[in-house]
């Protein structure tokens, strides 16, 4: 099930969304800075444990609170972002307001950290930020044998996958979806944007994902 709004949401977008996809996108003829204009209220995705969701400008506070599963991209939110997030996926291509991932204890988020600041506005107490893994990287270890497991350690990327692959390709939903013009622009130089995103990641969701792969170690040892 696909819902596809064109124009503005109110609060409470998404509340509890449990699969399918949402789509929130302007009028054909708007001609404002995604990024910088309000497309959807606060509380956007509270509760989700499935499905996505594309929302073509910037949220309002406490966007993804106590999102356990769902995948969004948006172009910005307001103050406590991912609050109490304990799974899935968030892209913000965007600014953010302050207290980001306060309480967050699993799933990873995406930011676009243009002018650098956003580690102030990131609640640090349960997470760390970290670099966007590079696919090209990735690849060249791979073929020279520097894999993971031949240095003993496990594999503890986000749905198994590198970060620069999953990323781009969320974007590229969101630009097909939306139309995004602040998805295209970043699309158009991915060469120099990607490295502008920062990971956020929480400690307990490393710590599940190490311990969750290297007993799957033990099992194929």
């Amino acid at each position: 099930m696909t819902i596809d709004l064109v124009g503005e949401g109110n609060d409470y977008v998404g509340k509890g969304l449990s699969g399918g996809r949402i789509i929130v996108r302007p009028n054909a003829g708007f001609r404002g800075d995604t990024p910088a204009n309000i497309i959807i209220g606060n509380t956007v995705l509270y509760g989700a444990i499935e499905g996505e969701a594309f929302f073509a400008g910037v949220a309002g506070e406490r966007f993804a609170v106590r999102n356990s599963g769902a995948t969004s991209v948006v172009e910005g939110v307001g103050d406590h972002g991912c609050e109490y997030m304990t799974g899935g996926t968030v892209v913000v291509l965007g600014m953010t307001g302050r207290n980001f991932a306060a309480g967050m204890s699993g799933g990873v988020a995406y930011v676009l950290d243009e002018d650098g600041s956003f580690a102030t506005r990131c609640n640090m107490a349960q997470v760390a930020l970290e670099p966007v893994e590079e696919e090209i990287a990735a690849r060249k270890g791979s073929q020279a044998g520097d894999d993971l497991e031949s240095h003993g350690k496990v594999d503890v990327r986000h749905l198994g996958m590198v970060d620069e692959r999953l990323l781009k390709g969320l974007i590229e939903k969101h630009a097909g979806f939306t139309g995004s013009l602040q998805a295209r622009r970043i699309l158009d130089d991915w060469s120099t944007y990607r490295s502008r995103f920062v990971k956020v990641m929480p400690h307990e969701y490393r710590r599940a994902l190490t311990e969750i792969a290297a007993q799957k170690q033990l099992e194929a040892a």
